[in-house]
């Protein structure tokens, strides 16, 4: 196997050097511009890093749940999930965060890197609410850079091609991967019929 194991094997490889719209399009700030893509998205990647390694979590919400407090700022509030917490237990030992942002119906993502830290400032928190019910924390970034990224990956994914949809009956269920993964002892049937008024009554 061939690999690279240099930055200047890398760097000719991919030659020429990126263009000047891959490099000017960075912001250390928020811009007018930015604001409108991060108030327009009810989707963002969550990347971090920690000792045991890096970690990528889905987090989904209404449009603009990710909060611009300042042009230096974003709040991202933690809503209920399986308290496994690795994101958080990352943040916590290592700042260094990242936020992929995606915009149902546009090629456009948004990428946002920075430094976080967890907060649980009652105030904080009760802004937060939904339905009576507020997150456990708030993760708040400190931006170092902002910038949006071609369309090309969601071209070629034909990511928003109603048409392209996946039949979920083709995929193994949560259940069954659990059910395979425990020999029958966690998951299966009723886990899967369980699950849509479990999620209903612990959205928040």
């Amino acid at each position: 196997m061939t690999i690279v194991t240099s930055l200047e094997q890398l760097e000719a490889l991919y030659a020429p050097a990126p263009a000047a719209a891959s490099t000017v399009k960075v912001a250390r700030r928020m811009t007018p511009e930015y604001r409108r893509l991060v108030e327009a998205s009810p989707f963002a990647a969550l990347a971090t890093v920690g000792p045991e390694g890096i970690d990528c979590s889905p987090r989904g919400d209404q449009p603009g749940f990710v909060r611009i407090h300042d042009d230096e700022t974003l709040m991202m509030p933690d809503r209920r999930g399986n308290n496994r917490i690795d994101s958080l237990r990352n943040i916590v030992r290592d700042p260094r965060c990242a936020f992929l942002f995606l915009l149902p119906g546009s090629g456009t993502t948004f990428r946002a890197n920075g430094r976080a830290h967890l907060s649980i400032d009652p105030a904080l928190l009760a802004s937060f609410e939904v339905e009576g019910k507020a997150p456990r924390s708030v993760i708040v970034m400190q931006i170092d850079e902002l910038y949006f990224q071609c369309a090309r990956a969601i071209v070629r994914s034909d990511l928003w091609n109603p048409a392209r949809h996946l039949d979920p009956k083709t995929l193994p269920t949560p259940g069954e991967i659990l059910a395979r993964m425990t020999d029958n002892q966690v998951g299966g049937t009723a886990y899967d019929q369980a699950w849509p008024e479990r999620a209903k009554q612990t959205m928040w």
